[in-house]
């Protein structure tokens, strides 16, 4: 995992996550460990339903309960941490079977200060080719149900 500076406000994520399995259950122990100091103990990962194995609902980490939240229409190219110090952190997820090469280049992007790039152009630009698909509720809501055309107006004739 790679995060931008602290009190960095560019940009759609606040760095990225390359996690060792598609299991969101077994990944989040190590991701709450590692986000402790930034955050604080971690209690709720917002995450899309359809990119990850399905989870149950909750999980018990160093004695604390972390809330494990699927969302249909979540990007599914991030998730959203939360900690206890009320900070939410959005991670750019790398797929697990990426190549350490295209991975590191996705790390190093998603960290960087000044990127403002979106999350599937991070990852296309560092070369991932095995994307998460969009789900069309998620399309439809993050560009606004704007379906690529617009309506032609009503012509009245009189």
């Amino acid at each position: 995992m790679q995060l931008k500076p602290r009190l960095s406000v560019t940009g759609f994520v606040d760095g990225a996550w390359w996690p060792p399995s598609g299991d969101l259950a077994a990944e989040v122990p190590g991701l709450a460990a590692a986000l402790a100091d930034r955050i604080g103990p971690v209690w709720r990962v917002a995450f899309a339903s359809q990119a990850w194995t399905a989870a149950g609902a909750k999980l018990v980490h160093r004695g604390r309960v972390v809330r494990l939240e699927g969302f249909r229409s979540q990007d599914p190219h991030v998730v959203h941490v939360t900690g206890s110090l009320m900070q939410r952190l959005t991670l750019l997820v790398i797929p697990p079977q990426t190549t350490p090469a295209i991975a590191e280049r996705a790390l190093s992007a998603a960290s960087d200060q000044n990127n403002a790039t979106r999350p599937e152009q991070i990852l296309e630009g560092a070369g991932v080719t095995h994307l998460p698909a969009e789900n069309d509720v998620y399309r439809w809501e993050s560009e606004g149900g704007f379906t690529g055309t617009r309506p032609v107006a009503a012509v009245s004739r009189s």
